[in-house]
């Protein structure tokens, strides 16, 4: 490192909720088809380009074990399969249509019909139709590190029970364990929400439970007892939390949960760079967890459609689609044209963007590593985590922008691309720091997850979260069994994160609140079930075929353990050593 100016270490987190068996389009498989033949199917494209080409990616990629519990699904197969085959086979009454109405725009259905055939034989021919195994193979050969996160990507903050983070994240290191053949060293938070240990108070009290405030773990605890070496933050979050804005005032129940937070932490008066990892002061008995903060200069430069590359106005245009096949032909135009306004989307002075683009990104990484070699004297690294679903899914070009601009960081002499595990290695903190409360969330606090139009959502789950616990001292085995771990399966299910974003930012929110009753529902009578099978009682046809049903729609999670949401393995108040 003495001839370096600092290192690089890309983080790609990939997700989605669980969606095969609900639904197919405009809401349920078709997200996850979508984001396969847009991001991750294209993202496999890159690095094994780059090896190709003599680079090693040296990639972090999380996989959250939900989105991998649906990619090694038979059925996801069959679904990809037919979708493209759709997106193949609509370009051709697209070309007819567009000779007839805009004939500059014709040629571009040719370009869609390539496009898709060309993903539909590398998933065959190149991938062996399996996007994980692929995954695993670049991982094995030491060219991306692959991380986990939690089950179904739960906000941990708000679950009402340490037990279901204790769940969250065994059931995360099993499923990693099962795809990968290894031990997962990373770990995403989900929504990047971080929580240290205090005694919390319910901000919303469940329909007929009790919620007395009770001492609760930091989220690096579970992890550190896990064998978890390093997660995730935004740069706020390391800077002091004073990110909660106007959000307190809004929502009462968000305020309780701030004042509580307030009473335990003290916030730190130096200054901290996120440009290099920490540390975090946590109170287990387990070794310490590692912290790498988002740079966020170049951050905002990906990430931002107003200011950043992807609204640029050579781009394809995300929001307007032609159908019944769902292409895109227009490109961004401008930031202020309506979508009636769009021009037609050229291809070849897209790539010449994307080539300034990428050049430009080198420039920045490499002129911020050189910024802070110049102020403390040694080499730092910047940290750039980003949704893997941004390239190629929202930013149609990112894909061939994430080539480009890892091919000039690789072939910089003065940068080392590094995997974050690669760069602990050789660089382990120095410092401890004591982090507050956040996510990444508008607002930096939890305003998103937890506001007026999802309060509701949270009562279902603190009851869930309750039962559950009764639930996992019944026998683990027979009939009772199988209810018991499908109502775990349920609970998981019901505790994703994504339903409430997408019901705060009004995104398919009748979707999100049917999946969330849905669970709920299936949670309860399975719970009924469960009690009626322990008491020595047979279930009747109809109460058999709904266990069956649910095992049928909700598979996932073979490996399940009700014991994870019996009691802590490693209580708050006893490890303190």
């Amino acid at each position: 490192m003495a001839d370096k100016i600092g290192s690089f270490a890309l983080v790609l987190h990939s997700h989605l909720p669980y969606v095969l068996s609900h639904g197919r389009w405009p809401h349920g498989a078709d997200w996850l088809t979508e984001a396969a033949s847009e991001s991750y199917v294209r993202l496999l494209d890159v690095l094994y380009r780059l090896v190709r080409d003599g680079r090693s990616p040296k990639v972090t990629i999380g996989v959250t074990p939900v989105l991998a519990e649906q990619l090694a699904d038979e059925s996801f197969v069959y679904e990809f399969t037919n979708y493209l085959q759709a997106k193949i086979d609509a370009t051709e009454p697209d070309r007819q249509h567009f000779e007839r109405e805009a004939p500059e725009i014709a040629p571009l259905a040719d370009y869609w019909r390539d496009h898709y055939s060309g993903i539909f034989g590398r998933f065959r021919r190149d991938y062996n139709r399996s996007i994980i195994g692929a995954l695993r193979d670049l991982q094995d050969a030491g060219h991306i590190e692959i991380i986990t996160s939690g089950a179904t990507h739960g906000y941990f903050p708000l679950l009402s029970q340490d037990t279901s983070i204790q769940a969250q994240v065994k059931q995360g290191v099993a499923v990693y364990r099962r795809f990968f053949g290894r031990e997962p060293k990373g770990f995403w938070l989900p929504e990047c929400a971080y929580r240290p240990r205090y005694i919390w108070a319910f901000p919303v009290s469940p329909e007929g439970r009790s919620a007395i405030p009770y001492l609760r773990k930091g989220v690096e605890e579970f992890l550190a007892e896990n064998g978890l070496r390093y997660f995730f933050i935004e740069s706020h979050l390391l800077k002091g939390g004073e990110a909660l804005g106007v959000y307190a005032d809004r929502f009462e129940a968000l305020k309780r949960l701030w004042d509580e937070f307030e009473k335990h932490h003290v916030p730190h008066a130096d200054d901290k760079s996120e440009h290099r990892p920490y540390w975090v002061a946590g109170q287990g008995k387990f070794g310490p967890v590692a912290v790498f903060a988002r740079d966020g200069k170049t951050g905002s430069q990906v990430w931002s459609a107003a200011h950043g590359y992807p609204g640029d106005e050579r781009y394809l245009e995300f929001h307007k689609k032609h159908f019944p096949g769902g292409h895109r032909y227009w490109r961004v135009t401008g930031s202020e044209s309506g979508l009636g306004d769009k021009l037609a989307y050229d291809p070849d002075r897209a790539a010449e963007q994307v080539s300034s683009h990428a050049g430009h990104f080198h420039w920045l990484v490499k002129s911020a590593l050189q910024e802070y070699k110049d102020r403390y004297g040694r080499p730092g690294i910047i940290c750039a985590p980003f949704d893997t679903e941004l390239f190629g899914h929202w930013w149609f070009e990112g894909t061939e922008w994430l080539y480009q601009a890892l091919k000039l960081i690789a072939d910089d002499p003065g940068i080392d691309l590094c995997t974050c595990s690669e760069y602990l290695d050789l660089n382990p903190p120095t410092e401890a720091v004591a982090l507050p409360e956040g996510s990444w969330g508008e607002g930096g606090f939890h305003w998103i997850w937890l506001n007026q139009r999802t309060l509701w959502s949270w009562k279902l789950i603190y009851d869930a979260e309750a039962e559950i616990q009764e639930l996992a001292t019944f026998p683990n085995e027979g009939l009772t069994g199988r209810l018991v771990r499908q109502a775990a399966r349920e609970l998981l299910l019901l505790q994703s994160s994504d339903w409430q974003f997408n019901i705060s930012t009004q995104n398919s929110t009748d979707y999100a609140e049917s999946r969330i009753k849905e669970h709920y529902r299936s949670f309860k009578r399975l719970a009924d079930l469960a009690r009626k099978a322990v008491a020595g009682k047979p279930l009747d046809d109809l109460e058999a075929d709904f266990l069956e049903t649910c095992e049928e729609r909700n598979p996932l999670f073979p490996d399940i353990d009700p014991q994870w949401f019996a009691g802590l393995e490693h209580p708050a108040e006893t490890d303190n050593g």
